[in-house]
């Protein structure tokens, strides 16, 4: 709770300049450690195969597919009903 308020007794001593400034800043740092951990890593065919379970990825595969289809034809339902 302290620290919250010395957080905003600091903010309020800051000028509009100074708190976009720091604001900027903030955002760098984050999104150069999202550019850090986002890089592509490549795998060979073989580490692929080791890690992933094809007949689960299969399985899922599937369930979106039939997920996709059904919301499609919801929408398509939705639209004709608001058709009329």
């Amino acid at each position: 709770m302290k620290n919250e308020n010395e957080n905003i007794n600091q903010t309020d001593s800051y000028s509009s300049a100074e708190g976009v400034e720091l604001h900027l800043q903030t955002l760098e740092s984050v999104e150069t450690e999202a550019r850090y951990y986002s890089q592509e890593q490549p795998f060979s065919s073989d580490e692929l195969t080791s890690i992933i379970n094809e007949e689960r990825l299969n399985e899922l595969m599937t369930q979106s597919d039939v997920f996709l289809s059904n919301l499609h034809d919801e929408i398509n339902e939705f639209d004709d009903f608001e058709r009329f």
